[in-house]
């Protein structure tokens, strides 16, 4: 059987504070198979962003620390690896769109100076060809007058076309594993079709495996195989993308699903929607028992004392809630 492109096994990341050493993401396990798409959901604060910096180990180590687990990159452990190397890795093996490309790319330096420089670190080409390859690239995802584009500095570019840039980038060396992070956030719904059709389009394209961290269960429905659903730096559920959507298994998956605007749902004037009360508790206020518990319509005594684990159920799925699926 061959290995997944990614195997993240047992991660555990915590943060040194002035209130001692917190746990953001604790014992996270999953995988992410070559040419899959796989959707890391849950609300701000839950720990996507943390496990997605940790896989280029790009979290500032202190006051971060991955005390524990292993990150697998077809079988390599990234967290072995010294700085050089990972380096040799970043951009080349794996690529990252972060979640705001003005914030992502240098404001000093123009669009065409940042793309060469990635051909420069991890190919053999000469400047010219850099510049030619560049072109090409923001030709593919669509940005019109792309040499012209490469004289222009992220604050001359609409944050569509940033957004493009970052992807353009990303893919420069046709990267095995694409690290998405919210990449159509604040883009208008035409540009955020646009976007996951063209992500689509060149996964097919390259082979490369997509691991897209989003909120947004639109984006899940569109291009993701599998979910992974995660709250309070857990793993709360997981499963294929259609199976989950239709019938989720876990109290915050329901939540999360009841709360996506419907149309038509809404026919009484001033009738609210569906939400789940409460915040993701902070790292230093993680409540005993099962951390979804202080918010969940469902819970019982035993939720507030006692953790529940992952279970398996049919169809390559898992949940870890003490209720049974069919008493939600």
């Amino acid at each position: 059987m061959p290995l997944p492109e990614l195997d993240i096994q047992n991660l555990k990341i915590s943060f040194s504070t002035p209130k001692g050493k917190l746990t953001a993401v604790n014992r996270i396990s999953f995988k992410l198979n070559k040419g899959e798409t796989l959707a890391l959901v849950g609300e701000s604060g839950c720990g996507k962003t943390v496990s997605a910096l940790s896989i280029l180990r790009l979290l500032p180590e202190p006051p971060a620390e991955i005390s524990s687990g292993k990150i697998l990159l077809s079988g390599q452990n990234l967290l072995s690896l010294n700085a050089k190397d990972l380096r040799d890795i970043r951009g080349h093996s794996i690529s990252m769109i972060f979640q705001d490309p003005m914030t992502a790319l240098n404001p000093v330096l123009s669009i065409g100076e940042q793309m060469v420089e990635t051909f420069l670190r991890h190919t053999d080409l000469k400047r010219k060809e850099a510049l030619q390859k560049s072109v090409d690239l923001l030709s593919r995802v669509e940005i019109p007058s792309p040499k012209e584009k490469l004289k222009y500095y992220p604050h001359q570019l609409s944050g569509g076309m940033r957004q493009r840039v970052m992807i353009a980038m990303s893919l420069a060396c046709s990267p095995r594993l694409l690290i998405a992070d919210e990449p159509t956030t604040a883009l208008d719904v035409l540009t955020q079709a646009q976007i996951l059709e063209l992500l689509e389009s060149l996964k097919k394209e390259n082979g490369m495996s997509i691991l897209i961290i989003t909120h947004d269960l639109g984006v899940v429905a569109e291009i993701a195989q599998r979910v992974l659903i995660m709250y309070a730096g857990e793993i709360v559920e997981s499963g294929p993308a259609r199976a989950l959507l239709d019938n989720p298994l876990h109290p915050y998956t329901k939540g999360l699903i009841a709360s996506v605007p419907k149309l038509g749902a809404l026919k009484k004037l001033g009738a609210r929607l569906d939400e789940i009360s409460g915040n993701v508790p902070s790292l230093e206020q993680r409540p005993s028992g099962c951390s979804f518990h202080p918010r969940c319509t469902w819970a019982i005594e035993k939720c507030k004392t006692q953790k529940p684990q992952l279970r398996e159920a049919e169809g390559q799925r898992q949940w870890s809630c003490h209720l049974e699926p069919g008493s939600l």
